[in-house]
């Protein structure tokens, strides 16, 4: 009789976390992903990937979760048609061979009741390397537009694009680049 009171209470508590974490889609509209790469001597240049999409599973009373999260290459914009072109070239990020980047974590990380940070594996130019995003402003609870469940947040990170392949002009542009992403997540 104990054996099944053990099996049974085991069950009970991996069927009820799981189903305790909820899936959020993140809203493309709002989070589009940013860039920051210095040139030597000269202003810091900015751009923007217009489109991305992906969906983050979260389970905040056992403070676990994932994030998948996708960047469209070729939606670069640099606010000049002639350096989005030349960003999109061979050699750089090369959109028409590898059209995505992506971020996948299975370990968000907590201080509290807050994400602070998400360790996963980012892959550019089909190279895969580990990445720690850091989270600041993570919030959940209702959209004040349309009520619906949301969670939100402001993701950053810096990494070295030669670690990716992406070596062309380095010294004279910085070798380090700063992302950050506005991300809005919708609960489905």
């Amino acid at each position: 009789m104990k054996r099944y009171l053990v099996i049974s209470i085991v069950l009970g508590t991996v069927v009820t976390s799981t189903l305790a974490a909820d899936t959020y889609t993140i809203d493309p509209a709002y989070s589009p992903a940013n860039f920051d790469i210095a040139r030597v001597g000269f202003s810091s240049q900015r751009g923007t990937f217009k489109k991305t999409h992906g969906k983050v599973i979260l389970d905040l009373v056992a403070k676990t979760g994932s994030v998948d999260f996708t960047i469209q290459s070729a939606s670069i914009d640099m606010g000049s048609a002639a350096w989005t072109s030349h960003l999109s070239d061979p050699g750089l990020f090369n959109v028409k061979k590898f059209p995505t980047m992506n971020f996948k974590s299975e370990k968000l990380v907590f201080n509290g009741e807050k994400i602070v940070a998400a360790d996963g594996l980012f892959t550019m130019l089909g190279v895969t390397k580990p990445l720690r995003v850091t989270v600041k402003d993570f919030q959940c609870g209702n959209s004040s537009v349309d009520k619906r469940s949301l969670c939100s947040g402001n993701i950053t990170a810096k990494l070295k694009r030669s670690d990716f392949g992406l070596t062309k002009y380095i010294p004279v542009v910085s070798d380090e680049v700063s992302i950050s992403v506005p991300v809005d997540a919708y609960k489905n």
